[in-house]
């Protein structure tokens, strides 16, 4: 029982520290508004530092919950709370969760913590990554590379370590010949059944490592460590939570505002796609309502192997994953409008003026066969959709400052530009892309024909490179596009400029991390000063690169290492982000990279990434180089796919700004509560203090 005896060392420490500590600090009080509840948590050892107030009301349209952290006293204001009636609880790491006390609002309500008798009890309260880091992995070298690229797989779409995944229920258990049957036959269910069963083979012989994990945590083993609690800047956050959706939501994108201009939509509603139900789903944080609107589509039923598997479901029967919308990615356009990535039609019927004998200089120039996603713009005012056909598959986007939205795919980066659409209404008129092409011939042009990506380079013709572009950011200072893959060993970094005249004026460059154990790329975003922010999902950096360092950036014999005074890496500490034991593989994932662009957080336009297993949005601050972690204590299950700023009153403060994102996992029927829960839209905020009003 090595994990807990370590662990019940480490919380003896940490809950003896905080005790002495704390013991000496007087009962308080603390100054309330009418709207607000506050008080003083404490436990049989004093005050209660760095543990969560949770108030919740039903009495709204849809669930409201509002979370705060207690300050070094142990004292604590929930603010601004609308008309209800609150259940308010305590949740911290070394407590169990205290009884639910009824409360209105205006009332001082000191709460009585619970000390947790043990260890395992401390721990349900843990993210799933504290969990997941008991998981053996190989202990060579290689092995353990590739073990650590295929898990990413896993974390790419839900959480390892929560209790719907470490815990096997009864449905998978019961006739099951051993454990390891019981993890083949759960990984055959649920809309990615087939394609999951099939991947979870793939770690043979070392699939037997997760049956031996979930063995050991129902005799009783627990985490080695427990997470830390909040501190310093990270107590003054006040995080609100919405139910939203279905029972069946997942994988969806939440956006307030247009990533320009954070006072677009201010105190408007938040969109979100949600891709399991073909709606998109609105919140109207004013009155705290939510509305699900089914999303339009002439496209086919879809079906696949993964992510709309015919698969039945234990929870909800038969069928349940069928769709044709398919809605993902989601933005707010300058006027006000959404912006949704959507199945539209079948991916072969392109278009004529996508076709290579078509007059449409980007089909000549480099045709796109097939488009497995389009476009769609809704208006809420009409609460009405109108449909934009582009050649290429829509996704992940950014947007810049002349109304150009861009989307990457495998191999070339697209756009349309919305003020051409909203004035010509032709599809053809407003889109574009391009393919990503080396200058390998030094003449300052891209020129036909040039060599493809399978081909030798040579410096006697150009050369077209293959990458990923799940994710592309915009460079405002020069114009430049920025593409980042997801690929399990993908290492590249992607350059393009547009040029005067696209496609033939467009021109790329690629960039590769010096050191070879980074891989495993994530998503791409660009802070105003013009550096590029990538996180690395299978080793678990976050990396700058600043092209103004570089002394080349154009030697094709470089295989895309031409600047490696260009980079900078920054690792989060690993009692934020834990490791597996005997490795550098974090137990968890990195999923895309954002930037806090106005400032919402008081942290400067800071970079920040999602993470699959931690609950949280991990800031960095980069004014002293360390991590801030944006934690989602309840429900647990938090995963976000987006991650935006809104500016609602520039004169309000704190309070006139918020970090929206939402529950973006593909399973978010996982998380507390289990199968019937809603997921969440979330909003971060960062008082000045953690008693702030």
């Amino acid at each position: 029982m090595r994990h807990s005896s370590q662990h019940a060392a480490f919380a003896a420490a940490l809950l003896l520290t905080s005790s002495l500590v704390q013991a000496a600090a007087p009962a308080e009080t603390v100054a309330l508004d009418a709207d607000d509840i506050g008080g003083v948590v404490t436990s049989a050892k004093g005050p209660e530092a760095g543990v969560w107030v949770i108030a919740e009301t039903t009495d709204t349209p849809t669930r409201f919950t509002r979370i705060v952290v207690t300050d070094d006293r142990g004292r604590y204001v929930v603010p601004d709370l609308p008309a209800g009636s609150y259940q308010v609880f305590v949740r911290g790491y070394g407590l169990v969760d205290s009884k639910r006390v009824a409360a209105k609002r205006g009332q001082r309500l000191n709460l009585e913590a619970t000390i947790a008798p043990d260890a395992k009890a401390a721990a349900q309260v843990y993210p799933a990554a504290w969990w997941l880091s008991m998981l053996e992995v190989p202990s060579d070298p290689e092995e353990q590379k590739q073990f650590a690229f295929k898990i990413k797989e896993c974390h790419d779409c839900h959480q390892l370590g929560d209790e719907a995944t470490r815990v096997i229920s009864a449905l998978h258990r019961d006739g099951a010949a051993s454990s390891l049957d019981a993890w083949d036959r759960r990984t055959k269910i649920g809309p990615s059944g087939p394609t999951m069963n099939a991947f979870f083979k793939t770690f043979a012989p070392y699939n037997q490592n997760f049956p031996n994990w979930t063995d050991r945590i129902a005799k009783g083993d627990v985490p080695a460590t427990a997470p830390l609690r909040p501190a310093g800047v990270e107590r003054n956050l006040v995080v609100t939570l919405w139910d939203w959706g279905t029972p069946k939501n997942g994988r969806s994108d939440a956006e307030a505002s247009n990533t320009r201009d954070g006072t677009v939509n201010a105190n408007g509603p938040v969109f979100g796609a949600s891709e399991m139900t073909d709606q998109l789903t609105i919140l109207d944080p004013k009155t705290n309502s939510v509305e699900n609107l089914a999303v339009p589509t002439m496209a086919p039923v879809l079906v696949s192997p993964f992510n709309a598997s015919p698969t039945a479901s234990p929870a909800f029967g038969e069928d349940v994953w069928k769709r044709a919308a398919d809605p993902r990615s989601i933005a707010v356009l300058p006027d006000g409008k959404v912006l949704l990535a959507v199945r539209q039609r079948d991916q072969k019927q392109q278009p004529d003026f996508c076709k290579p004998q078509a007059s449409n200089k980007y089909a000549r120039y480099y045709p796109i066969g097939l488009s497995g996603r389009q476009l769609a713009i809704f208006d809420p005012e009409t609460k009405t959709f109108e449909s934009i056909d582009t050649c290429f598959s829509a996704d992940h986007n950014m947007m810049d400052k002349d109304g150009n939205i861009y989307f990457g795919m495998g191999g070339a980066v697209g756009w349309v530009h919305i003020p051409t659409w909203e004035k010509t209404k032709s599809a053809e008129a407003s889109q574009g892309w391009c393919p990503a092409v080396l200058d390998t011939t030094g003449d300052g042009k891209i020129s036909k024909p040039w060599s493809e990506p399978a081909e030798p380079i040579s410096a006697k013709e150009d050369h077209r490179i293959q990458f990923g572009c799940y994710a592309v950011g915009v460079n405002e200072k020069d114009g430049s596009l920025w593409c980042s893959g997801i690929g399990r060993g993908d290492r590249r970094l992607m350059r393009l400029e547009r040029g005067a005249n696209p496609p033939e004026t467009c021109r790329a460059e690629m960039f590769e991390p010096p050191r070879a154990e980074t891989f495993g790329s994530g998503g791409v975003e660009v802070t105003s000063d013009g550096l590029v922010w990538q996180n690395w999902r299978v080793t678990g950096e976050l990396s700058s690169f600043d092209r103004t360092k570089c002394k080349t950036t154009s030697d094709p014999k470089a295989a895309g290492q031409s600047c490696p005074e260009g980079w900078t890496f920054y690792s989060n500490l690993p009692a934020k982000e834990p490791h597996y034991p005997n490795s550098r593989y974090k137990a968890t994932e990195s999923y895309l990279t954002h930037i806090d662009t106005f400032d919402t957080l008081g942290l400067g336009e800071a970079p920040l990434y999602g993470t699959t297993d931690t609950d949280s949005l991990e800031v960095l601050n980069r004014a002293t180089n360390q991590f801030v972690s944006l934690r989602v204590p309840y429900p647990m299950g938090f995963f976000a796919r987006s991650a935006n700023g809104r500016v609602d009153d520039v004169k309000a403060g704190w309070k006139g700004k918020g970090l929206w994102a939402d529950y973006g996992s593909y399973t978010g029927w996982h998380i507390e509560g289990g199968p019937g829960t809603l997921t969440k839209v979330v909003k971060f905020q960062m008082r000045p203090d953690p008693l702030a009003k």
